[in-house]
């Protein structure tokens, strides 16, 4: 390496199937510079859902924020920001840490931009599940799930068994 100029090496071995993947991560000097190679012998389920990851943080959605925007107005959020998306009264609202947005997308179509990170948990409602801190069985077949952010999220019975396969559970 080149002395002061020499970029932070970290690496380290994950074990995923009884397969070790090597990764190195370096410091770059500009966001400009960031970029993540992969290289597989075979593209499984476990590499799309890396790449997914990877690729998660440039998607975004449209959202109005009703107490701070003017009537009209849209910005752009984040998928990798949200916490969770609520359907009421057919508004469509979307979670993040602290705050609350409208967006004109329906639950359905919320599904089909965000990524496999998200799972719908009731008629109403889809969860990032990466966003969960911890969850918790209840007596009548239903989960609450603990988000990061300290808010409780039920799971409907109805889609335990899948919350269940895709948390590893």
């Amino acid at each position: 390496m080149l002395g002061k100029q020499a970029l932070t090496m970290c690496e380290c071995l994950l074990f995923y199937e009884r397969v070790f993947m090597k990764v190195v991560m370096e410091k770059v000097s500009a966001p400009d510079a960031e970029e993540a190679v992969i290289k597989a012998f075979d593209v499984t389920e476990e590499i799309r859902s890396a790449v997914e990851l990877l690729e998660n943080n440039r998607r975004s959605i449209s959202v109005t924020d009703k107490e701070t925007m003017d009537y009209g107005e849209v910005m752009m959020l984040g998928t990798d920001l949200i916490y969770y998306a609520e359907s009421v009264d057919k508004k469509t609202f979307v979670y993040t840490k602290e705050k609350c947005f409208e967006t004109r997308h329906r639950l359905y179509e919320l599904e089909e931009i965000l990524s496999s990170n998200f799972f719908r948990c009731s008629k109403s409602l889809i969860i990032n599940i990466r966003k969960i801190k911890s969850v918790k069985s209840e007596l009548n077949g239903r989960m609450v799930a603990e988000l990061l952010n300290g808010e409780q999220i039920v799971i409907s019975r109805n889609y335990v068994k899948d919350l269940k396969r895709k948390l590893g559970v």
